[in-house]
């Protein structure tokens, strides 16, 4: 190997009449090497950056995103259990509720999805399973059996609480509102009442945001309960917040929101304003806080 090299050395002094010419050959060589292999680690390092800061973007345009603290009930925070969804073939988020405070666990998959050993928890609210630190499923959506707990057992709770907002941390989308936090659906609401609660109206204790009465086909919806961002303040429906949105709904029409009187529509109209109320009922699972006047 080394007499080959030196042959070339000399061969190459010959050529070009510079003697060592074969090792300034190889300086140069190392050199070219040299700044395309750091040419190369500049622009890898520079994709690794541009990457990093698309992601922080991407992740901060996702938090500018999301909706406002919501109101759930029980039927609907029984969705967020983190089973695949038929309709979309997708994993449904996760969430629970301890104490009433509704936790986005998503990222904790592995420990309330499917097959996790806390799976049971999520979409239930579970402050007094785990404060007692019991799976027994009494203990199971009882929210009001929270305030009964003895002092070891309100500690126990509120350590649960600590972790979930500040250590793991999970995001806080809301406050679970239990039927018996809720107006009676078969009270008689003025229209008064209706115009008051507008979505502007001051928070009640137990609730993420301000109710937002809806009235449609006879019945009283509180579209806070998910409905936020169509019907709060910049939503595109906000105009039926604090309604009697029925002649609006069944017209498709933002010209009617003053006018509830649905005695002369067409059929065609009063089938467009049942789906209506059949969304809010079925799909959307807005609670009904009453009926109309």
């Amino acid at each position: 190997m080394f007499e080959a090299f030196t042959k070339a050395s000399v061969w190459l002094g010959e050529k070009t009449g510079v003697e060592g010419a074969m090792g300034y050959a190889v300086v140069v060589l190392l050199a070219v090497v040299g700044h395309h292999y750091m040419n190369h680690l500049d622009t890898k390092r520079m994709e690794e950056a541009a990457a990093a800061a698309k992601a922080r973007n991407a992740e901060k345009e996702q938090e500018e995103e999301k909706e406002p603290p919501r109101n759930f009930t029980l039927a609907q925070l029984s969705y967020f259990d983190g089973k695949i969804d038929g309709k979309t073939d997708e994993a449904k988020p996760i969430y629970l509720s301890l104490n009433g405070i509704v936790f986005d666990a998503t990222k904790g998959r592995e420990f309330y999805g499917p097959s996790g050993p806390y799976e049971m928890f999520a979409g239930h609210e579970c402050g007094v399973a785990l404060a007692k630190m019991s799976f027994d499923t009494e203990y199971v959506d009882d929210l009001a059996g929270c305030a009964k707990l003895n002092f070891g057992e309100k500690n126990a709770l509120d350590e649960w609480i600590g972790q979930f907002t500040h250590f793991k941390p999970y995001p806080i989308v809301g406050r679970l509102v239990t039927n018996d936090m809720l107006p009676s659906p078969d009270r008689v609401v003025p229209l008064e009442e209706i115009a008051k609660n507008d979505g502007t109206g001051a928070v009640p204790e137990g609730y993420a945001a301000a109710p937002i009465y809806l009235g449609a086909g006879g019945k009283v919806f509180d579209v806070s309960f998910g409905g936020i961002g169509f019907y709060g303040a910049g939503g595109g429906y906000n105009l039926f917040a604090g309604k009697d949105a029925s002649r609006a709904l069944a017209k498709m029409s933002f010209s009617d929101t003053e006018n509830p009187d649905i005695s002369n529509l067409t059929e065609k109209e009063r089938e467009v304003l049942n789906d209506w109320v059949k969304t809010f009922e079925e799909k959307k699972l807005y609670p009904i806080v009453g009926r109309l006047p």
